[in-house]
């Protein structure tokens, strides 16, 4: 059985503190934001509990732990889903095998009793009712009241938190009584090119130098035309093709053969083609940079029978025009 402790007479099982081992690469004054964040200049003074956002797989959650490192506490990450209720924020009651019921205090209730640092990652998944349970802790009140145990957690001084938040559609619109206890927003950017091949050398140490220069070539030209490709992606298609290389022995994949094959798989046959990619999600988003057409009506964006707006001239279109 884990650690435990007593509140109001309820016996609470604690939950196990994250391995927060980790380098945070880049991007310093984001760092040192987070880290105001949580400091407290006066004893009447309260920390504050920003939203950290950004695109899936830049580094949100690696920023918090990093700063938790600094500040040299423990650290506890809660994963927000869709099905996320209060009691799995807060206390979990359990039947034992004696037959009892056990109450198990979830990653934050946890951070809070330790004074220890709580990450609620992907905060944006999850619903109003579990996010209302939250309210008193995230403002001047600092505490949790638990329906289940029928007890109120006061936070330690000590104790920290941040959300991070993916900005993508597949989420729950946040009500405005939370985004104001949420604050401040501090969205992360994409890394520049030194830092973004300095993060893949620190996953992928073993990774050959032409892959690796590939892999940065492709993500820092996706960051430029606004598409979401990640660092972790850059990781995940290295670990891929690396490992289709080392399997082919008998019949040895060439560098690029192996590097397209994983870029395919991992991030899809429209990532072949990011100029493309990028022209069909502006159109996609109402953006301006392709005007529709008639071939837009007539043709899918992946047919080869439909005209691109390059095939024609500009000076031939604007006679056109002058003509109609």
């Amino acid at each position: 059985m884990g650690r435990t402790h007593v509140v109001q007479n309820i016996n609470l099982i604690l939950s196990d503190p994250h391995d927060s081992s980790g380098k945070w690469i880049g991007q310093r004054e984001i760092l040192k934001q987070v880290l105001a964040c949580w400091l407290s200049i006066n004893e009447a003074d309260l920390p504050l509990t920003p939203r950290l956002v950004g695109p899936p797989g830049i580094g949100k959650t690696a920023l918090a732990m990093a700063a938790t490192q600094i500040r040299q506490q423990e650290l506890y990450i809660y994963q927000c889903t869709a099905d996320t209720r209060p009691e799995d924020l807060l206390i979990t009651p359990v039947l034992a095998e004696s037959g009892k019921i056990a109450y198990h205090a979830s990653p934050l209730v946890t951070a809070m009793i330790r004074g220890g640092v709580c990450i609620l990652d992907e905060g944006n998944r999850m619903n109003e009712k579990s996010w209302a349970s939250l309210a008193p802790l995230l403002d001047h009140r600092r505490y949790v009241e638990s329906i289940v145990a029928g007890v109120t957690i006061k936070a330690n001084p000590d104790f920290r938190c941040a959300v991070t938040m993916n900005q993508d559609e597949s989420t729950f619109e946040i009500p405005d009584y939370i985004l104001s206890r949420l604050q401040p927003t501090l969205t992360l950017k994409f890394p520049s090119r030194e830092d973004e091949k300095h993060i893949l050398q620190y996953h992928l140490p073993f990774c050959a130098n032409d892959m690796l220069a590939m892999t940065v070539d492709f993500l820092q030209k996706s960051h430029e035309l606004k598409l979401d490709f990640s660092p972790r992606d850059g990781i995940n298609l290295l670990r891929f093709a690396m490992k289709r290389i080392a399997q082919e022995k008998d019949h040895p994949l060439s560098t690029d053969d192996a590097w397209r094959e994983s870029l395919e798989k991992c991030l899809g046959e429209e990532a072949l083609d990011l100029e493309r990619l990028s022209r069909q999600r502006n159109q996609t988003l109402g953006g301006q940079a392709i005007p529709m057409g008639l071939g837009d009506f007539f043709f899918a964006p992946d047919d080869p029978l439909r005209p691109d707006l390059e095939d024609y001239d500009v000076d031939e279109l604007d006679e056109f025009d002058d003509e109609d």
